[in-house]
């Protein structure tokens, strides 16, 4: 049996979300049917505000909704150290620690050739201005994944970087809080033995 058009578009919308099934796609919309007309205008009133409101930071490239964005105009945090990530997420995560306080840099990807996406696809060039215009920063943390892409990223920042005479250090990667040495692949125990840590 097909579904009316309306659901079918709806399902298809849905399924165009990452990580949404056609099971998945099909229960999430028929809970939008189920739900009241002012619940579902809502909805669609912050999908449109999302899409038509935010835009992303000239300085840093994080999504914001003001110019520039509210974590580059904070001038309490600390404005020595740039901390490099590859999507405006992971601004969210790592700033939800709380053990942060320094500036971002979003790059909007990482290097991959195989995708074809080279240095001028990424938010590089802003960063390398940003650097030129603020003397004052010492240190880039480069907080890419440890992915074969995110340590070419990584190393690609390092030495385009490090002449300028900025310390680029990276994030410790290694073994998770709760894993089992013996279920760890060898990159993940590699990485944990080279960022070991005094006891």
């Amino acid at each position: 049996m097909q579904y009316p058009e309306p659901i079918a578009k709806l399902i298809d919308s849905y399924m165009k979300l990452p990580g949404i099934g056609s099971k998945t796609a099909t229960r999430l919309a028929f809970y939008t049917i189920d739900m009241n007309q002012d619940d579902v205008a809502a909805f669609a009133k912050s999908l449109t505000a999302a899409k038509n409101d935010l835009h992303y930071c000239t300085i840093c490239g994080n999504i914001t909704d003001t110019e520039p964005c509210e974590i580059c105009r904070d001038q309490s945090r600390d404005q020595t150290t740039i901390l490099v990530v590859e999507q405006p997420k992971d601004v969210m995560s790592i700033d939800r620690t709380n053990e942060y306080h320094g500036l971002y840099h979003v790059l909007h990807g990482v290097l991959s050739p195989i995708e074809g996406r080279g240095p001028e696809d990424l938010n590089i060039e802003s960063l390398i201005k940003r650097l030129q215009a603020n003397p004052s920063v010492k240190e880039l943390i480069v907080a890419t994944n440890a992915t074969p892409e995110g340590e070419a990223t990584a190393q690609y920042l390092a030495r385009l970087i490090k002449p300028a005479r900025i310390k680029v250090t990276r994030l410790a990667h290694g073994l998770a809080v709760g894993s089992d040495i013996e279920y760890a692949d060898e990159m993940t125990l590699l990485k944990a033995v080279e960022g070991r840590t005094e006891l």
